[in-house]
């Protein structure tokens, strides 16, 4: 490949997002991961893209708006260019309600999603006969169901992603010289070095657990209960997940956490209960100590730029991160919201 114009340190969601974008600006993109494309937890199994609570609204949560609904359109390209399913669907979300003031937040979200969601998506109050049989249990007969929530299967895309890079002239690689401006999208690795570098808190890394059952209910909606995601891929298995560890030893691997969650999810949905565990996996998040993602300029070194702390919305906000790096980067427009920069303004 010819001297790139843009170089991106790190191939999660993040990374290929950007290069991606930056691929279809025009820009000649190297992407650089000595352990591949999606080799963190950009490779794991569950791909639950869920928006926050409509109501008390802020920059944050316009921002994952905006990202989810231009995910359609974004995996639909990724996948014309590569000829790999991504697994996107938006096939919407249901969560029991578990008492009456659950029920009475729940029927006033409804009409801050009315306002804030711009009649794109709803979030309503359901019961069980409306809700059908894939549901857990629910101790008030009601659920909220909302139509913005979607879902992919996270190895599915960044391998459809990374190929649709390649397809359109994009270099992916283990090792590398920079050229260009640089992105730094590297994990939660890549936090902790940022923190060191400007000796301060930036973030850290969250161990997740999770698994792949084999049970097919490829087009219901995704499930949250109790805090367990339960989500049925495209591809006729469904993904359980996940824990959130602060403190851990072995970033990689399973144990008796995830055995606590497969047995609680089966209580809560029988129908899975004898399911075949295709996979158990484990990965660490990289989570940012603001809980927004950081994006923009790293401070004190001219041409370098930090794409990071995606955390657990990570896939759900990445076309929205792809466009306002690009635009900062490629372009000089700064529309990096307030929240989640690294240095604020003034």
């Amino acid at each position: 490949m010819a001297m790139a114009d843009l170089t991106v340190r790190g191939a999660g969601i993040f990374g290929l997002s950007i290069a991606w974008e930056a691929l279809k600006r025009g820009a000649r993109v190297r992407v650089i991961d000595p352990r591949g494309p999606a080799a963190g937890a950009s490779g794991g199994v569950v791909g639950a893209l869920q928006p926050h609570t409509p109501d008390v609204w802020n920059v944050k949560k316009q921002f994952q708006l905006d990202s989810l609904l231009m995910a359609e359109g974004f995996w639909s390209e990724v996948e014309a260019t590569s000829g790999i399913s991504s697994g996107y669907a938006r096939v919407g979300r249901l969560q029991p309600l578990i008492d009456e003031k659950a029920v009475v937040m729940a029927r006033a979200r409804s009409a801050a999603a009315e306002a804030n969601w711009g009649g794109k998506a709803q979030w309503e109050v359901i019961d069980a006969g409306a809700a059908g049989d894939w549901r857990p249990p629910s101790p008030t007969g009601l659920y909220i169901h909302d139509t913005l929530s979607a879902i992919l299967h996270p190895r599915h895309a960044t391998d459809s992603l990374a190929a649709a890079i390649r397809a359109r002239g994009g270099e992916i690689v283990t090792d590398g010289d920079d050229a260009g401006p640089v992105v730094w999208a590297t994990g939660w690795q890549g936090l902790k070095d940022l923190g060191q570098v400007l000796d301060r808190d930036m973030g850290n890394g969250v161990k997740g657990q999770a698994a792949i059952l084999h049970f097919n209910a490829a087009g219901k909606p995704q499930l949250f209960a109790e805090s367990f995601h339960i989500v049925p891929h495209l591809d006729g298995t469904v993904a359980i997940g996940s824990t959130s560890e602060r403190d851990f030893d072995t970033p990689d691997r399973t144990d008796h956490l995830l055995d606590e969650v497969l047995h609680r999810v089966s209580e809560l949905m029988p129908v899975l209960k004898g399911a075949r565990v295709v996979e158990r996996w484990a990965g660490v998040r990289p989570r940012a100590k603001s809980r927004a993602p950081l994006l923009g300029p790293w401070p004190g070194r001219a041409g370098h730029f930090v794409a990071n702390g995606g955390f657990k919305i990570g896939f759900g906000v990445a076309p929205k991160v792809a466009k306002v790096m690009c635009d900062l980067v490629l372009e000089n427009k700064d529309g990096i919201p307030d929240g989640f920069r690294i240095e604020p303004l003034g």
